[in-house]
């Protein structure tokens, strides 16, 4: 399924692999500009190399707010007009809760938190200016069920923040045209779930949770997340979308 980004520049954070990637790929195929951004430059040199002239790619460090603003600054210099930010970088914390170090949780909420944080407002000035634009976290239902598929407590703590700092950007930036939304999947085959999908115990375990009795194909997460990005949900503001084959049913 394809969504209509003509005329669009989108900022997608860790879009150098698995899910992220998929999303660059679906502004592409749409017609628009993708901004690719990673850690990793190797993957993000790559993703942008493959999907061609309407790709680029600026390295960011999602862990350093400093960096995030820096290099969202850099962009904004560089393009005309930038249209959307869909967060999507983020790590896993599989710890339990007696093990989880202080270090441990800050890391995690300092990545997934406040980097998205950072990410958003850097860029909600600029929209306001230009009046408006479309912003899309990737949360994860651990958010809503307090962990208990791969992530626990540390990651499942991020991610319920993600989903009210999304709502709170709703309700702020509503009136300048601002609209924000996320996506919750749940188990999906990417390179951070794979100790999971490798291990038959823990995946059959996970997937018993699962109504839909399977994992996610990246694609299939990117298409929720390019809707809330595209103007076919030009009415959808602060919106937390489960994208997870059943598990949370709300």
């Amino acid at each position: 399924m394809l969504f209509d980004f003509k005329g669009k520049t989108i900022i997608v954070t860790g879009a150098g692999q698995g899910i992220g990637k998929e999303i660059a790929k679906g502004i592409v195929e749409g017609g628009g500009n993708v901004i690719i951004c990673d850690i990793n430059e190797e993957t993000g040199n790559a993703t942008a190399k493959e999907l061609g002239e309407r790709a680029s790619f600026y390295r960011i460090d999602c862990g350093d707010s400093a960096n995030i603003r820096a290099v969202i600054g850099q962009i904004l210099d560089d393009y005309d007009r930038v249209t959307g930010l869909i967060n999507c970088a983020g790590v896993i914390s599989k710890k339990p809760f007696q093990d989880i170090s202080d270090e441990e949780w800050e890391r995690t909420i300092r990545i997934n938190l406040t980097g998205t944080f950072a990410a958003c407002s850097a860029i909600y000035p600029y929209f306001i200016k230009n009046g408006g634009g479309r912003i899309t976290n990737v949360s994860s239902v651990a958010g809503k069920i307090g962990g208990g598929l791969l992530g626990t407590a540390a990651y499942a703590s991020s991610k319920a923040g993600v989903n009210g700092l999304t709502k709170a950007i709703a309700k702020e930036g509503g009136k300048y045209g601002i609209s924000c939304n996320a996506v919750c999947p749940s188990f999906t085959h990417t390179p951070m779930t794979k100790d999971l999908s490798d291990d038959p115990t823990q995946n059959a375990r996970v997937l018993s949770i699962i109504p839909l009795g399977r994992a996610a194909e990246p694609v299939e997460i990117a298409q929720m997340i390019l809707f809330f990005a595209s103007d076919a949900a030009s009415f959808v503001n602060g919106e937390i979308g489960d994208c997870d084959g059943g598990i949370v049913l709300d």
